[in-house]
């Protein structure tokens, strides 16, 4: 029998821990002294612990060992916790892949990915070319026009979100084909070629580009380049959305327009 200093020594197991796990009930003393209080232990329970050492470096809970150790089957919460390392496992990878893909970009400084939930949302949508994509500014105040007209009690969402998707798939100059969504508070008729749907929640990867839009090709370039390092795909067309612009900056290189790409990991 063992003192609990030295089953403490022993088992490499704080004095504390040995009293919370008494406490608890996970490992009660062999003996315990009823004129000095004084808790002993066994070799036996020496293994025990070593039982419970070794499900708690894994990361099993109190609760988890308690149920083990008092005959429950082991393989379902083993099999949980292993479901768990594995998915920490995948998100540290994939940390360690955006750490790497910021070290060596030369555009480290000016932009930054960030992977972002955009909940489901009602829009209006109007699908259009633009000749050329400056063009954009001049069209996309016509059509918020059109619809202010046809429905003046019609509301935009809060936070305002304002977009164009890319059908072409790609940043282009010249005969762009687009569609116009900005999120509304509610469904109303369709008319003319204007639309009301819902556009699905998604994951996307997010950057920032401040300055003109001419310059957008850069913030492109950045974007696709993140998608292929890091282990994504687009899973959709690239948005353009535009927080601010020439109606609220009146210098362009104050401009904030963020791109973002719908994505899903490579292989699923």
């Amino acid at each position: 029998m063992y003192r609990i200093g030295e089953f403490s020594k022993m088992s490499k197991t704080t004095i504390k821990t040995l009293r919370y796990y008494d406490e608890i009930g996970l490992l009660e003393p062999e003996k315990i002294d009823k004129f000095t209080n004084h808790r002993f232990y066994s070799t036996e329970q020496l293994f025990r612990l070593h039982q419970i050492q070794e499900l708690r470096q894994v990361g099993l809970s109190i609760n988890e060992i308690n149920l083990i150790l008092a005959g429950h089957d082991s393989e379902p919460i083993l099999q949980k916790r292993k479901t768990e390392l594995v998915s920490e496992l995948a998100h540290g990878q994939s940390q360690l892949s955006r750490i790497e893909f910021i070290l060596q970009g030369e555009n480290a400084m000016k932009y930054s990915a960030t992977i972002k939930e955009i909940p489901e949302c009602i829009v209006y949508s109007k699908k259009f070319t633009l000749p050329q994509y400056n063009d954009c500014m001049k069209i996309i105040p016509e059509i918020g026009e059109t619809i202010a007209a046809k429905y003046p009690e019609l509301k935009c969402a809060v936070p305002e979100y304002c977009f164009l998707v890319y059908l072409d798939g790609e940043h282009k100059e010249e005969n762009v084909n687009v569609e116009l969504c900005e999120a509304v508070d509610k469904f109303y008729p369709d008319f003319d070629d204007i639309k009301f749907k819902t556009i699905n929640a998604a994951t996307v990867v997010s950057v920032l580009h401040k300055g003109a839009y001419q310059k957008l090709g850069q913030a492109y370039a950045y974007i696709f380049k993140w998608l292929e390092e890091n282990g994504y795909t687009a899973a959709d067309n690239p948005r353009e959305s535009y927080i601010d612009g020439i109606w609220n900056k009146e210098s362009e290189e104050d401009w904030l327009t963020e791109l973002q790409i719908p994505i899903a990991k490579k292989g699923k």
